[in-house]
């Protein structure tokens, strides 16, 4: 992604979001449109009620469209989670109007260059940082690398994806540490259980957009033909397990009917897999995405929604606005339904909570 496809303008990034001309804004503050160019290109300062019928227009404070540079300077970077050692590379992104810095992982979904690196307690920046431009983003969704990817073509912005359950994902959005949350609750049997968890763990003031529907099942190696789950339930030895708290966890629990099971804890639905296809693990509930790129075969069990949640707050922001277009736009829809066991037919849609 390059840099100068970044508006480092408040105001004309929440323009663009909007998809209007700079003629269209000029209409609806009452100010000519030259005005609007000068003050996109930080040649004019407002007037006090130029200001407040700009942070009218786009519904938001005076401070995110004016005050943000300078409270950010004068803040400084902080962590969004520590550090595991005394170094590491680091990424940046601003959230509710804090710098923080994210200790780089998953590079096999974030194909994204570090922005830093952090030695001795010091933060040597490699290049100016794209904080404004950077979407994070906690999701399980062993595709997010897709998402990603795709996001930066169609924006020009960047998203970071931190691999997190759903439970751990709603905690960093609780915490105010990422914009969006992924979490995949609800089943065609319980279609409110995402909105009811929400509403359980965040309150109010979110919304939710649908990424796409999925197949979630138990993986299996390739030498057993097994068409019964019931039958796997009763014969499997050692299972590969997901975290407690998750959706995967869940529907283990509820087929071994809360029996007790020997195996081991991973992260991920491609680890599930992975621990299949190695040999460790003679089963594990994984997407059928997972399992059938890991070369696996696959019993379905539930097709669960995936959603994104992020703060209303934010619904407007560019980096939101950004994810909800690509979301609804026919293309990247035709890419998620070719993927196995992916469901897009209602990819892009906003889900009521009340």
């Amino acid at each position: 992604m390059k840099a100068t496809k970044i508006s480092p303008n408040p105001v004309q990034a929440r323009r663009q979001a909007r998809q209007w001309s700079q003629a269209e804004l000029a209409d609806r503050v009452g100010i000519s449109r030259a005005a609007v160019s000068a003050i996109e290109g930080d040649r004019l300062s407002p007037s006090v009620a130029t200001a407040l019928a700009l942070a009218e227009v786009f519904e938001c404070s005076v401070e995110e469209l004016f005050g943000r540079g300078r409270s950010r300077k004068a803040s400084g970077p902080e962590w969004a989670w520590a550090p595991r050692g005394e170094s590491c590379c680091y990424w940046e992104a601003e959230v509710h109007q804090r710098r923080l810095l994210y200790p780089v992982e998953a590079v096999a979904v974030n194909t994204i260059p570090h922005d830093g690196l952090w030695q001795d307690g010091v933060c040597r920046e490699r290049e100016s940082a794209l904080s404004e431009g950077t979407l994070t983003l906690a999701s399980c969704d062993p595709a997010a690398g897709i998402l990603a990817g795709e996001y930066a073509r169609l924006t020009g912005f960047r998203l970071l994806v931190f691999p997190r359950a759903g439970g751990a994902a709603l905690d960093l959005l609780r915490q105010r540490q990422v914009h969006v949350a992924a979490l995949h609750r609800s089943t065609r049997e319980s279609p409110e259980r995402n909105t009811a968890t929400v509403r359980e763990r965040l309150g109010d003031g979110f919304r939710l957009l649908r990424a796409a529907e999925w197949e979630e099942g138990v993986a299996l190696p390739p030498n057993n033909a097994s068409r019964v789950v019931a039958s796997v339930a009763r014969r499997t030895e050692c299972w590969a397990a997901r975290e407690t708290g998750s959706a995967a966890r869940e529907c283990l629990d509820e087929l071994l009917a809360g029996r007790r099971f020997s195996g081991r804890e991973v992260a991920g639905h491609a680890s599930v897999a992975e621990a299949v296809r190695s040999g460790w693990a003679g089963a594990g509930v994984c997407v059928r995405f997972s399992a059938e790129e890991a070369g696996l075969n696959f019993l379905p069990i539930r097709t669960e929604s995936l959603d994104f949640c992020f703060p209303a707050s934010l619904q407007h922001d560019p980096r939101i606005q950004g994810l909800i277009r690509l979301l609804r736009s026919r293309g990247y829809r035709r890419l998620v339904s070719e993927l196995p066991g992916y469901d897009a037919r209602q990819t892009g849609e906003m889900i009521a909570l009340s």
